[in-house]
């Protein structure tokens, strides 16, 4: 009746750079600001922790699995079983000009791919950023993502997939 599942993800980042035209007879404003630093100083950004749910079974109800960024803790609901393993958190670290603020873009939802055709749902990304982030005097900036997997009954697999992080300068 409980099938196994093991779920690893792997992440895509871009680095989008500022779409802004820049008026000459115009004030510097703050996209032509942004678009200086880009030039001056292209953001990098790295992949340190993939996002991972953990090893849990699923039964013919289906449920969902969620990794809180925050705390990083997983609330498992609906017709699923813990099977142990542990769950991470996604953590990406973004390199640029020092002190500039930055937006961080999520998908709202990403599927995943597991064997024989089977999909699953990763929703509700959310990061423990806060509302207008920075990067450090270092020019640093380290964050953590979670989100919230949606599993169909009897779906079992090794689900994968790809998360991209977009993170441009403001």
């Amino acid at each position: 009746m409980k099938l196994r599942l093991f779920l690893v993800f792997a992440l895509a980042v871009a680095s989008a750079p500022a779409a802004s035209a820049q008026c000459l007879l115009c004030a510097p404003d703050k996209a032509g600001s942004a678009a200086a630093r880009e030039a001056q100083e292209p953001l990098r950004v790295e992949v340190e922790t993939r996002l991972d749910m953990g090893r849990i079974a699923v039964g013919a109800m289906g449920g969902e699995v969620a990794v809180d960024p925050v705390s990083g803790a997983r609330r498992l609901s609906g017709d699923v079983v813990d099977l142990g393993g542990f769950a991470l958190t996604g953590t990406v670290t973004v390199r640029g000009a020092p002190g500039a603020e930055v937006r961080v873009i999520l998908p709202t939802s990403v599927d995943l791919e597991g064997g024989h055709g089977r999909t699953a749902r990763v929703t509700d990304l959310t990061t423990d950023l806060s509302a207008a982030p920075r990067l450090g005097p270092d020019g640093r900036l380290q964050f953590r993502f979670g989100g919230r997997l949606q599993i169909a009954g009897a779906d079992d697999g090794d689900y994968r997939g790809r998360i991209p992080v977009t993170v441009e300068y403001q």
